[in-house]
């Protein structure tokens, strides 16, 4: 089931969306929130009638470095041997169609694709044999950063927190096997990056038992996974959109910071 998160006639709302064709699909409007038991309400409206929200407002993004191979090594990284976390914060998020503000502090801000992991219950030290039991779905993400401010800075707060840095949606897939997927990302069009979710050095599993070892996950949360290689710069006035197999896309301008 695919689950959204949108706005109409300044209501916020979930729903399932129904259908195949881009302009031909609808919302059946979720009664109550999807994280517990809930039902449809037969109460449907088109997407293109409401605007999309990112799919969730998470507590914590939870993102993972270097965990592609081929990624780590165009930046000249060499590859953890364990997973390697940084977060961002629920200010960074934004949804499909808004606008990624370029810093003002950064003169190279580059993309990144990426699989994120929606968290679907609260969670803490989670055996490797449950992570499925606390999954709630997957959805796109694009790890926005200013590359020039990571690497002067060393410590990444601000090359990969700063607000708009983290697009998520189109909305949440719930019903997916991640360990295969295609992950591409095109600018303006033109792709960028072109990768596999078999590329992983640590899987999905590997990532929420490592950070879950640590903190409380609560439902919403969000962790992101890693980039495949392919990521390069983008301009004020670009389009960037993240594409993954059995999701959909994700698509965002790139805006002057105003």
């Amino acid at each position: 089931m695919r689950i959204a998160r949108f706005s109409i006639d300044g209501n916020v709302a979930f729903g399932a969306v129904e259908g195949d064709k881009q302009d031909e699909l609808v919302l059946d409007i979720i009664k109550g929130i999807p994280f517990a038991d809930f039902e449809l309400s037969g109460t449907k409206v088109p997407v293109s009638k409401v605007r999309l929200l990112p799919p969730v407002l998470p507590n914590k993004v939870v993102a993972f470095g270097r965990n592609y191979a081929e990624h780590a090594k165009e930046l000249g990284n060499e590859v953890p041997d364990a997973p390697f976390a940084f977060f961002k914060p629920a200010t960074s998020v934004i949804g499909p169609g808004d606008e990624i503000q370029y810093p003002s502090f950064s003169q190279d801000l580059h993309h990144e694709a990426e699989l994120a992991v929606v968290i679907g219950r609260m969670c803490r030290e989670v055996p490797r044999e449950r992570v499925k039991d606390v999954i709630f779905g997957y959805t796109c993400a694009n790890d926005i950063t200013a590359r020039d401010v990571q690497k002067r800075e060393k410590q990444w707060a601000r090359a990969k927190g700063f607000d708009t840095s983290c697009p998520l949606g189109p909305w949440v897939e719930t019903e997916l096997d991640p360990s295969d997927l295609t992950i591409q990302l095109t600018v303006n069009g033109q792709q960028r990056q072109l990768g596999r979710t078999t590329e992983m050095i640590h899987s999905i599993e590997d990532l929420i038992v490592n950070i879950s070892e640590a903190m409380t996950l609560l439902p919403g949360d969000v962790i992101l996974t890693g980039t495949p290689a392919g990521v390069g710069p983008l301009n004020v006035g670009d389009e960037v959109a993240v594409t993954i197999e059995g999701i959909g896309t994700l698509t965002n301008k790139v805006v002057k910071r105003g």
